[in-house]
């Protein structure tokens, strides 16, 4: 089963190392997509991985739009998402699909190390295995995932809808909250990603931004949660 590793770029010197990652997959059957979101820096990083790869350049549109492009051009099962200044373990995608198999998951998070610029462990984070309603709980009090820990079903994230290319900041948060209203998403206790911790990183220089558009997604599946719930009720 083929998994698709979209990786978003936009003027991020890391993006080489992202790539190299995702090219040193132990899983054998994947592709790995780069959606240049309108970058002007650093674009030779990406050129001796172009045979490699599957390189699409857009006009600048935001993170959203940049994995909506990628997955239009998606021919895998699975999706797998990887920022361009984070990496992925080898085994990262092969223990993370063999462990979806084997409890017919949809979709799937792990635990993840954050790293500085020099690729140095910083701190390890962890989550636990819990029930749909307790990690709907959880959503409604902030995002309890790192996006690139992620593998999904792409026909589950069709079915769901595409990334909201209306949020700028949250729109992993976002869809995490909509697929709960789909299924359980299940969580592998391994650490399979590196996120890296920068001072030009997106949730460090746009903290208010990100504040504003989270609290109107609490608001909004909230309610949603609320009115299913009410459902299943009758």
């Amino acid at each position: 089963m083929k998994v698709s590793i979209i990786i978003p770029f936009y003027n991020c010197s890391y993006v080489d190392r992202a790539i190299k990652s995702a090219l040193r997959q132990t899983y054998q059957d994947i592709e790995v997509i780069v959606v240049d979101d309108g970058s002007t820096q650093y674009i030779e990083k990406i050129e001796p991985y172009k045979q490699r790869i599957k390189y699409v350049r857009k006009p600048n549109g935001g993170t959203a739009s940049a994995l909506n492009t990628g997955l239009r051009h998606a021919t895998g099962k699975y999706f797998a998402w990887l920022s361009s200044d984070d990496m992925f373990v080898d085994r990262k995608v092969e223990r993370q699909v063999m462990y979806m198999k084997s409890i017919n998951s949809r979709v799937s998070y792990t635990a993840f190390k954050t790293i500085d610029e020099n690729n140095k462990v910083l701190n390890e984070v962890r989550s636990r295995k819990m029930t749909r309603s307790t990690f709907r709980k959880l959503l409604l009090k902030g995002c309890p995932v790192n996006g690139c820990t992620v593998v999904a079903d792409i026909d589950l994230i069709k079915q769901a809808g595409w990334f909201d290319e209306n949020l700028k900041y949250t729109q992993d948060y976002e869809m995490w909250c909509r697929l709960n209203l789909h299924t359980t998403m299940d969580y592998l206790d391994e650490t399979l990603v590196l996120y890296r911790v920068h001072p030009k990183m997106g949730s460090a220089t746009n903290g208010k931004g990100m504040i504003k558009e989270s609290q109107s997604i609490q608001r909004k599946y909230r309610k949603y949660y609320e009115m299913e719930r009410k459902r299943n009720r009758s």
